[in-house]
């Protein structure tokens, strides 16, 4: 005798306006859509440790929402700012279409992707792992600090302070408006994007820029391995500083400050500054192709 297995109906949850602590605490395989989540008894913790769920059209309103979910998929859905802390402890999310307004709206989750959303949140992003955010719109103080496995592709940022820490990072065809990008990061590749701040990079390890306009004051100093491959640098002063660095620059250079060692070209330099000697006897090469 063959045993035939079947899945349970999903549950559905739809048009309600919830508002109680827990209001739909631990719920599995099912479907939430078009609900509001506010009211006058400002319950906390709406889904918390649900599982398998679907959420789509709803509002959210209160705090901590999304906290210890596990496979979930969150599609055309508000988050405003008085949504503080969306997601935390949470793993195999998909968010596509979403505004996502309250601080911290995402941390120490896994393997979280994000699509086409609107994202306005202060420290986003912290101690994440496995995250890709693609084709959205993003604000925001420290975002990403201390993330790994990271993958951004089409998204326009604005921010301060942001990437700190990261490891393991690729970002491609983005804008990236924000200063002191990418401190102390390890193992970051940034292609055919746009990077504008001050002080980008320093103490970075294993940074590679391919095809990149980099706009703004003091870039690239005190790094380790860092790698230019055919990239702009546009009002870019005090260069390289204590950098070792092996970069291709097309056009103009500001000025490069006492890079380590490695090797540099440009098309052309306004000045080149040595204010120390060479760490161990070896310098940087620099070639300007039009002095």
């Amino acid at each position: 005798m063959n045993a035939t297995l079947t899945q349970p109906a999903r549950i559905l949850y739809e048009a309600l306006t919830l508002d109680e602590e827990r209001a739909l605490y631990g719920i599995s395989h099912a479907t939430v859509k078009n609900c509001l989540f506010d009211g006058p008894a400002d319950g906390e913790s709406a889904l918390k440790e649900a599982s398998d769920v679907t959420v789509e059209h709803c509002d959210f309103r209160l705090r901590y929402p999304f906290w210890h979910i596990r496979r979930g998929r969150i599609a055309d859905c508000t988050l405003t700012d008085t949504c503080r802390a969306a997601l935390w402890y949470a793993a195999d999310m998909s968010i596509e279409n979403s505004t996502l307004g309250g601080i911290k709206a995402l941390r120490e989750c896994d393997r979280v992707t994000l699509s086409g959303c609107e994202i306005d949140s202060a420290e986003f992003g912290w101690l994440c792992r496995g995250v890709e955010l693609s084709h959205s719109k993003m604000k925001g103080e420290y975002p990403f600090f201390m993330a790994r496995g990271l993958h951004l592709q089409g998204v326009e940022l604005k921010g301060k302070y942001s990437f700190q820490y990261v490891e393991d990072c690729t970002v491609t065809d983005s804008v990236l408006d924000t200063k002191d990008a990418f401190w102390h990061a390890k193992n970051v590749t940034v292609t055919d994007s746009v990077v504008k701040g001050e002080y980008l990079a320093w103490y970075s390890e294993g940074l590679t820029l391919v095809r990149c306009r980099i706009e703004g004051t003091q870039p690239l100093c005190y790094c380790k391995n860092l790698i230019l491959i055919d990239c702009e640098m546009v009002g870019c002063d005090l260069s390289f500083e204590n950098s070792s660095v092996t970069a291709t620059v097309r056009g103009h250079v500001d000025s490069i400050k006492s890079p380590a060692s490695g090797r540099i070209e440009a098309d052309s330099v306004g000045e080149i500054v040595h204010e120390r000697a060479p760490v161990d006897g070896h310098g940087c090469e620099i070639v300007v192709h039009k002095p």
